[in-house]
């Protein structure tokens, strides 16, 4: 599924159940049989404990001890942040990122809500812009699919981001323990990375795990890969021009991004949060597979 047919189709709640209900098809079919969406609704048997539970059709399929979860076990908060300021519309063909971060988080909730979990979306930019609150009903769950397809028929804004202070705000916000993803390029202040870096950590020092997707367009955001010719390259969130040649700045622009990349990966170690390279070449079973692995993981 690329970016531009899902712009050309439109229809989010559709698009998101063929991803995730496609993603969930290959899994059963795929070596990992326990890797699906059983893995989140099961955990493994410890020894020692009672057999009554076992879960023997999937011992069957997987030769793996689960035990079945109960509806209070397995019920989890979940809180989807998109970035919408004006770098996330690059590359302008298809409006790239954007369009990839709404199709994600859209899929999320709809495993979300087949999960019977609570799920709440916020975007933002310079400031929070929508905030929904947090519910699991599938009313609401549709009222999050309108608003992803309002953003994605959006034209590209002229605003700067604000990641740093909006997560902030945001760890200060949810009171009880979740799960906060968030789908960025994390282009705020590169210059000042310690800022963001305090960010995340406040959403850890107040007990959420996070799953952050660092979206970008590697080619040419990271590798830089552009033809060597004239090109006047635009900072979509200031709108200041150069002209200027690729080999011109190829060297002092991977070294300063890939520093950025790694400081950022780091701290996210430290920190214990899930970085994701999420890469728009490569499509979602990245982002599904990732939210899966993770959601185990608070089991």
């Amino acid at each position: 599924m690329d970016l531009r047919s899902i712009r050309e189709f439109g229809n989010i709640e559709f698009l998101a159940r063929q991803l995730v209900e496609g993603f969930i098809t290959g899994l059963h079919k795929s070596p990992f049989h326990g890797f699906s969406v059983e893995f989140a609704e099961h955990r493994l048997y410890n020894t020692g404990e009672s057999t009554r539970h076992i879960d023997w059709k999937v011992f069957a399929k997987t030769e793996r001890l689960y035990t079945k979860r109960y509806e209070e076990e397995t019920n989890l908060r979940c809180h989807l942040l998109i970035d919408t300021s004006s770098s996330m519309f690059y590359p302008e063909r298809d409006n790239g990122k954007i369009t990839f971060s709404i199709m994600a988080a859209a899929s999320l909730a709809y495993l979300l809500q087949r999960q019977k979990d609570a799920v709440a979306l916020t975007t933002f930019a310079e400031t929070i812009e929508t905030q929904t609150p947090i519910k699991s009903t599938p009313t609401h769950v549709h009222k999050i699919y309108l608003q992803l397809q309002q953003l994605l028929q959006q034209a590209r804004p002229n605003r700067k981001t604000a990641v740093a202070d909006v997560i902030h705000q945001v760890a200060e916000q949810i009171h009880k323990r979740s799960l906060v993803v968030i789908f960025s390029d994390m282009f705020d202040d590169v210059a000042n990375s310690e800022r963001l870096f305090s960010a995340l950590q406040h959403l850890r020092h107040n007990q959420h795990e996070v799953l952050l997707f660092h979206v970008t367009d590697r080619k040419t955001e990271e590798e830089f890969a552009f033809e060597e010719r004239p090109y006047e390259f635009i900072d979509l969130e200031t709108g200041e021009k150069v002209k200027i040649q690729p080999s011109q700045v190829k060297d002092y622009y991977q070294s300063a991004i890939r520093t950025f990349y790694h400081d950022l990966k780091l701290k996210c170690g430290q920190y214990k949060i899930d970085f994701i390279e999420a890469d728009i070449a490569k499509g979602f079973d990245q982002i599904l597979s990732a939210y899966l692995v993770k959601r185990g993981k608070m089991r």
